[in-house]
């Protein structure tokens, strides 16, 4: 894939570099990292220069996963208008909007309204290994890196909240992801022969796991909601506008489930609150049948979903410290482990900046109607690593809707929004040329 985007930017004018990430370690195997993709198109020093991001990597996908069709054979649905397969709306789908806007173009022998800067990559949906590292090494090139002079981000890998309303997103929620451990036998245990003679490892898991969340989501680590401001008016109001409801959440998890009835408390706790989810147990028996079993060691997996101020460095030292303290009121002779598998920071920029005015513009002139504006409860770590190192204003400028499926079965990306997608790109560049920085 890399190859083929490498030949597809050249052939539209584009000058690029793949950029060697290293190596990284996959299941005992040592296996090379795919390449980022640098590019350039023009350096007219009296227009702005946009870098654009995506990435060419997807989720793993199997159509014994429930597919309703091979899922790297893309498939158009002509009744629905779907474009059906893995990548079509995260990131192919947006990638390719962008070389339509190039090759327009270039076929209409149009120049560029701004200087573009290219940074795609095959690394996103495994944490983006060695992306910032080569980021900031570009960015320490002063003048003879790939970045100068970029006068704004626009990246393209997230989705309007439902199937008719386009947004622009300013802010994501950031990660930190933990794994508790609890082990005490050094192998499996018969429960007829041990059950009440020894302290299991799976009891002592689920006491943790439940002093972790609420049912009605307060996270029960103490600190972690208290570092979060209460909303002021202005804040408020932006949640009160979105063309969003309660109903749009049922609909979108097929029943009535939401934690409240009020739509501006449900969208923050989406968009704006911190979330803790309990993800799964590892080592635990879960087939078919009735096992009887004592586990040695089980972990039990779940992630906090942070938001500004809150970071993972400020997050860890808090769960770590409540942990200990629940396991040690248990008594228990097993021992506890507890680890960080991996972290991202928040990012929230301010929506008032021209970027954000440009794309408002583009979108009412492509869809006639102003967009949403959001905060995304998921996280792209790369997105606070452009705008801390280059001091530049970074704006989310979705494609595809919310009922895409990303990284679900039968992933689609309607044609409609392909099309027009690849028109609000162009015309976000020339609303970009347009307005007053």
């Amino acid at each position: 894939m890399s190859a083929w985007l490498d030949g597809q930017l050249k052939s539209l004018g584009v000058t690029t570099k793949l950029v060697d990430l290293g190596k990284h370690v996959m299941d005992g195997q040592e296996l090379p990292l795919p390449p980022a993709i640098l590019g350039r198109i023009g350096d007219d020093p009296k227009k702005k220069t946009v870098l654009v991001y995506g990435h060419y990597d997807v989720q793993p996908a199997e159509q014994s996963d429930g597919w309703d069709t091979e899922p790297f054979k893309l498939v158009v649905d002509e009744k629905t208008g779907r474009l059906i397969g893995r990548g079509s709306t995260d990131d192919k789908g947006p990638i390719l909007g962008w070389l339509n806007v190039l090759e327009a173009h270039k076929a209409l022998g149009l120049e560029l309204p701004v200087n573009m800067r290219f940074c795609f990559e095959g690394m996103e949906e495994n944490g983006s290994e060695g992306l910032d590292d080569l980021i900031k090494s570009e960015v320490a090139k002063g003048k003879d890196g790939w970045f100068d002079g970029v006068d704004c981000v626009c990246i393209s890998d997230n989705y309007w909240l439902n199937s008719r309303t386009p947004c622009i997103t300013y802010g994501l929620r950031g990660l930190v992801y933990f794994k508790l451990t609890v082990s005490g036998p050094t192998r499996d245990l018969h429960s007829g022969v041990f059950g009440r003679m020894v302290h299991e490892p799976m009891t002592d898991l689920i006491q943790l796991m439940s002093k972790l969340v609420a049912p009605d989501g307060t996270i029960l680590v103490p600190g972690v909601d208290d570092m979060v401001s209460v909303a002021d008016a202005e804040e408020r109001q932006i949640y009160e506008k979105l063309d969003y409801s309660v109903k749009d959440v049922e609909d979108a998890v097929g029943a009535p489930i939401t934690l409240s009835d009020d739509k501006v408390t449900v969208i923050m706790g989406r968009m704006r609150m911190p979330s803790l989810s309990l993800h799964g147990i590892e080592g635990a028996f879960y087939g078919p049948g009735a096992k009887t079993v004592i586990p040695a060691s089980v972990s039990g997996k779940f992630s906090i979903r942070i938001v500004p101020p809150q970071t993972p460095e400020k997050i860890e030292p808090l769960v770590v410290q409540y942990v200990e303290q629940e396991f040690a009121k248990l008594n228990s002779k097993n021992k506890l482990k507890i680890e960080n598998l991996h972290d991202g920071r928040p990012w929230l920029a301010d929506w008032k900046h021209w970027n954000y005015e440009a794309a408002r513009r583009a979108t009412e002139a492509i869809y006639k109607r102003s967009p949403d504006l959001t905060r995304e409860g998921g996280s792209i770590p790369v997105t606070l690593t452009f705008a801390e190192s280059l001091g530049v204003n970074v704006l989310l400028l979705p494609m595809g809707r919310g009922d895409d499926g990303a990284h679900s079965t039968n992933e689609k990306l309607d044609r409609s929004n392909f099309i027009e997608g690849s028109k609000l790109l162009g015309t976000y560049l020339y609303e970009v040329a347009a307005v007053k920085a």
